[in-house]
C-alpha cells in the first residue's frame, strides 16, 4: 500500500496512529460472525520512514496508547483455548473504560494496561495477514510488551520500512489465550528510528528493564531454540561477550515463555484460525550488560 505519512528516522517526530473497533461493534450488533463486513483486526498506515533500507533495523518506540471510553470481550466460537466449554455461541461484551479501570464484571475493575497487538513492518515479495501468523517483520504478535515506555525493534526487508500499527487493547493476560482479550479502539503514539545494519532475524522489544527476544518456529522446540540463539548472538555478537559467559547467564537468568496465541507458521486455509507452531519470548535483564 502506498504509504499515509513519511517521516525522517530519528527526527523525533511523534506519529498519532488511530484504531478501529468497527468489527467488534458489528459483531456485538449482528452476533454473527457472518455478517461483519468491517476488516477484522485492521492496521493503521503505512508509516513509510526515510533512511530505512533493507538489512536495517527499525526501532519503534511506543510514547502513549489514548484509550476511549470502552473496549471489547469477545468469544469467537471455536476460537482460543477456551472453545470447548464457551461451546458454539457467539460472546460479546462491551467492557466500560474510565479513570477507574477496565470494568471486566460489576464486581471486578482491573488498572488499564495498554499495549499494541498487531506492529509490523511490510515483507518483502509478498502480503502479510494481520490475524496470523505472526511474522520475522512482526504482525499480530498480542505482546503485552509492546507498551508505553517500550522499544519495539522490527527487520526491515523493503525500502521505507513501511510501518502499521493496529490491535490496541486496553488490558490482556500475557499469552492472550482466549485469543481476543479487551479489545479497544485508541491511538498509539510512537516515534521511529533506524539502527543500520542489524540485521534481525525476528523482533525484539527493549522494555527499559528487559531485552525480550521473539522466538518463532514449529514446532514450539524450535520457536525456544531461535529464541535463545537469538539472545546469544546479542550477547556475543553486539555486546562482545565470550561464548561461555553468554551461555553461562542465559542459563541463569534469561526466563523464557509463550508468547501470543496466533502462532509461527501460515495456518491451513481450512482452519484460518487455528495456529500453527509459536511464538515464544525469552527475556533478558538489562541489568546484567
Amino acid at each position: 500500500m502506498p504509504p499515509a505519512v513519511r517521516v525522517a528516522a530519528g527526527a523525533g517526530d511523534r506519529i498519532a496512529l488511530e484504531t478501529s473497533d468497527e468489527a467488534y461493534r458489528q459483531m456485538d450488533e449482528r452476533r454473527d460472525l457472518a455478517a461483519v463486513t468491517a476488516t477484522i483486526n485492521p492496521v493503521t498506515g503505512p508509516v513509510y520512514v526515510e533512511g530505512a533500507e533493507p538489512g536495517d533495523a527499525l526501532a519503534v518506540t511506543v510514547h502513549e496508547i489514548r484509550l476511549t471510553g470502552h473496549g471489547w470481550s469477545i468469544y469467537l466460537p471455536g476460537v482460543g483455548a477456551l472453545a470447548r466449554p464457551m461451546g458454539t455461541e457467539m460472546f460479546v461484551r462491551k467492557v466500560p473504560l474510565d479513570d477507574a479501570g477496565v470494568h471486566l464484571t460489576d464486581r471486578i475493575t482491573v488498572p488499564a494496561a495498554p499495549m499494541i497487538g498487531c506492529i509490523g513492518v511490510a515483507p518483502a515479495g509478498a502480503a502479510a495477514s494481520t490475524v496470523m501468523p505472526s511474522y520475522p517483520t512482526g504482525g499480530n504478535m498480542d505482546l503485552t510488551d509492546a507498551r508505553p515506555g517500550a522499544t519495539v525493534y522490527l527487520p526491515v526487508e523493503v525500502p521505507g520500512a513501511l510501518l502499521s500499527v493496529g490491535d490496541i487493547h486496553a488490558v490482556m493476560a500475557r499469552g492472550e489465550s482466549s485469543f481476543v482479550a479487551i479489545e479497544a479502539e485508541g491511538t498509539a503514539v510512537v516515534s521511529v528510528d533506524v539502527v543500520k545494519g542489524l540485521r534481525l532475524r525476528a523482533p525484539r522489544i527493549d522494555t527499559g528493564d528487559e531485552i525480550v527476544f521473539v522466538g518463532l518456529g514449529d514446532p514450539v522446540q524450535e520457536s525456544i531454540a531461535r529464541g535463545y540463539e537469538d539472545a546469544f548472538a546479542f550477547l556475543t555478537g553486539e555486546q562482545g561477550w565470550s561464548a561461555g559467559d553468554a551461555y553461562a547467564v542465559l542459563s541463569a537468568c534469561a526466563h523464557s515463555e509463550l508468547g501470543g496465541p496466533t502462532g509461527s507458521t501460515t495456518p491451513d486455509p481450512l482452519h484460518p484460525l487455528t495456529p500453527i507452531g509459536a511464538v515464544t519470548l525469552h527475556r533478558f535483564p538489562k541489568a546484567l550488560l
